[in-house]
């Protein structure tokens, strides 16, 4: 979304449908999970192994990821499930199954829940680890001898096993390929189209002819980031060969997805035929042209730059291409590829102690508390889902939140009240065999897998999966009941209810404000590698340092796209102010990653003789690297900016032309970008 421009007026239906459109690698990936499934639930059902639902659901998070990201969060899934499992056992061992101890342990594994969510590398573990203890001090609710309820946790970690199990299996045995010759057609394919659409609005075309091709751009910008993420994930991991890849990708990728979305609110929006827009478009097709063939910017083509930045999906276009023109591209230069994920801290260096995290964390241990008590109080153990409700749901922000609240709730509609409802009563009454299940539940697996293949309503999907699953795998054999589907709805609602009031209500969160916090990190890591450059360490501590600070970028530049589209679930007057905040702080963190990368390949070419490193340019990174992070403090902190010094960039844009050097003026030319766009977000509190 554009600064100061109006977002494109869609209906949710217009959304849904474009969400549901075919994206690269979808069919394959949706038939490839719903295989899995298949196949996983006929093993488990000849084994007679129960909560076969958890291993069947399991699958779509573990199977969406690629193989070698799949084999580590499934190990760490696995382990963390036996760790929950065991603590439950424990507890009750210990307290001779006290209701107050489960109910004091239920408040502190998921509190230790939500820290691993927002202070671990691994954020998916903790709503499993949460759900797990919660469904195993579940089974110790019941009046049964104690031999079958260690059974029944056995089982429940036997049926994650065989899910984790099937769904890495299959993902290697069909993954076929080379990641990166995946990744760079999935680029080419965007820079095509990109180029396309900007041709014929630098020719005289018809209106039709620019529609149609603002339409592909557009339907390339739902697709998202993920699935190209997730590839350069695999090179990564797997120490897989690059090709012609270059060593910036990964930071090009979440680039390029705001560079379609910003050219489809042009091409979507614009119908004008001036002389001067039709320049720049032809100037925007030959570098995207380029791009589409080299997979790297053209060094001699540049495009507008200069002036005040007036708020146009166009200006917005030129700025990023100006970005991307910024990250190197050296193939022969493997130091500045991605860490793989082994090679990263399981824990957020200081993270831990953040406090917002630890309020975050809270939130969560007591929205699951009062639920628990809630449907013990009532005596309806049914409504459960609750629980797990606060555990899958429970975000940082407000608007996530919120997101996730209602893209849970539409999924057991779907999932629970017309796909389970409607087997029950329709299909599963003419069904006498196991093929006839298979059919179905391929059927229903592959459809919520292509929803789930979506980058807006992917959470539905994986409800959809859930609740059907609830509803109509409850055991081995057709269910008689309809009472599992409502059920499960008003657990849903309870935990709506009761989220709502503590994270909306007692504690809330803005988007924007977490939005804040993590463009300030960024500011900070990015004076970090920069002050790195004229420290005094050993060359490969510089690397070692710097390249946890690039990951650290790379992750956050992720998370502040994510929530840039989660600001559109905020609500109440100040939501179009909300939403022009967080299209401005997307494009400093941006701006801010551009920056970076220009330090970094110096950085990494410390060893390989002379760099600039004259005394002139020493203070200008001095004094950068403290402008930087005195930006960053104010908007942590959401104060005001010193414009006559903390902003003035006459003394950083004199030592650039001294220098005479191509590296000072790309610096200076970005911060400049970020002096304006600061200042006009302070303009706008």
């Amino acid at each position: 979304m554009a600064l100061g421009t109006p977002e494109l007026k869609r209906s949710w239906l217009q959304y849904w449908s474009q969400d549901l459109r075919q994206t690269p690698g979808r069919l394959e990936r949706s038939l490839r999970l719903a295989l899995t499934s298949v196949l996983v639930l006929i093993v488990m059902m000849v084994l007679r192994i129960p909560y076969h639902i958890y291993g069947l659901y399991l699958i779509l998070i573990v199977g969406y990821e690629t193989p070698p990201l799949s084999l580590r969060t499934g190990i760490a899934s696995l382990l963390g499930i036996a760790c929950s499992l065991s603590t439950a056992l424990v507890v009750v061992i210990l307290t001779d199954n006290n209701p107050i101890a489960r109910i004091m342990s239920l408040a502190a594994v998921t509190f230790v829940a939500g820290m691993i969510t927002v202070a671990t590398s691994l954020p998916a573990l903790g709503p499993t680890v949460g759900l797990i203890f919660g469904v195993g001090i579940g089974f110790w609710e019941n009046h049964a001898p104690a031999d079958k309820l260690v059974k029944n946790s056995l089982w429940l970690l036997a049926a994650h096993a065989t899910g984790i199990v099937g769904a890495i299996a299959v993902g290697y045995v069909f993954g076929s390929g080379s990641p990166a010759d995946k990744l760079a057609e999935q680029l080419r394919t965007r820079y095509r189209a990109l180029e396309q659409m900007f041709k014929a609005y630098a020719s005289d075309s018809l209106l039709e002819q620019r529609r149609v091709a603002a339409e592909q751009v557009s339907r390339l910008a739902a697709a998202g980031q993920r699935e190209m993420l997730e590839l350069s994930n695999q090179i990564a991991d797997g120490n897989l060969a690059r090709g012609g890849l270059p060593t910036g990708v990964h930071v090009q990728i979440p680039l390029l997805a705001e560079l379609l979305d910003s050219s489809a609110g042009f091409g979507l929006q614009s119908d004008s035929s001036e002389p001067e827009l039709q320049s720049r478009c032809e100037t925007i097709a030959q570098q995207c042209g380029h791009l589409a063939n080299e997979l790297k910017p053209d060094p001699e083509l540049k495009v507008r730059s200069g002036g005040p930045m007036v708020p146009t999906h166009l200006n917005r276009v030129e700025a990023i291409l100006r970005s991307l023109h910024t990250i190197p591209s050296d193939p022969t230069r493997p130091g500045l590829v991605p860490l793989a994920s082994p090679q990263l801290h399981f824990m957020i260096p200081g993270a831990i102690w953040k406090t917002e995290n630890i309020t975050f964390a809270l939130k969560v241990s007591f929205c699951a508390t009062i639920c628990y008590i809630a449907y013990h109080a009532v005596a309806w153990p049914g409504i459960s889902t609750a629980v797990t409700t606060v555990m899958v749901a429970g975000l940082v922000n407000t608007g996530a939140m919120k997101q996730k609240l209602v893209f849970r709730l539409l999924g057991g509609i779907l999932g629970g009240l017309v796909l389970g409802l409607g087997a029950e009563v329709f299909l599963f009454p003419f069904m006498d065999s196991i093929t006839s299940l298979v059919v179905v539940i391929g059927t229903v697996v592959f459809l919520c897998a292509w929803v789930a293949g979506g980058p807006r309503f992917s959470y539905v999907g994986l409800q959809m999966a859930f609740a059907f699953y609830v509803t109509s795998l409850a055991g081995f054999s057709a269910p008689t009941e309809l009472a599992p589907a409502r059920d499960r709805f008003v657990g849903i609602m309870l935990a709506v209810l009761v989220m709502w009031f503590v994270f909306d209500q007692v504690w809330p969160v803005r988007t924007v404000t977490t939005m804040r916090r993590v463009a300030a990190s960024i500011l900070k890591d990015a004076s970090r590698v920069i002050a790195l450059i004229d420290s005094r360490l050993l060359h490969a501590d510089y690397i070692k340092d710097t390249d946890g600070l690039r990951n650290r970028l790379r992750q956050e530049l992720a998370t502040v796209r994510t929530l840039n589209e989660a600001t559109q679930y905020e609500f109440g007057v100040a939501r179009e102010k909300q939403m022009h905040t967080a299209g401005t702080l997307m494009q400093i963190s941006m701006t801010a990653v551009a920056l970076v990368w220009n330090h970094a390949e110096l950085l990494h070419r410390r060893d390989e003789g002379p760099y600039p490193s004259s005394p002139e340019l020493v203070r200008f990174r001095q004094a950068l690297a403290e402008r930087l992070s005195s930006i960053a403090d104010a908007l942590d902190q959401e104060g005001s900016l010193d414009q006559n010094s903390l902003l003035d960039t006459v003394d950083l844009e004199s030592t650039a032309a001294k220098s005479e050097s191509e590296y000072a003026r790309n610096t200076i030319a970005r911060f400049r970008e970020l002096r304006v766009l600061a200042l006009s977000l302070e303009s706008t509190d």
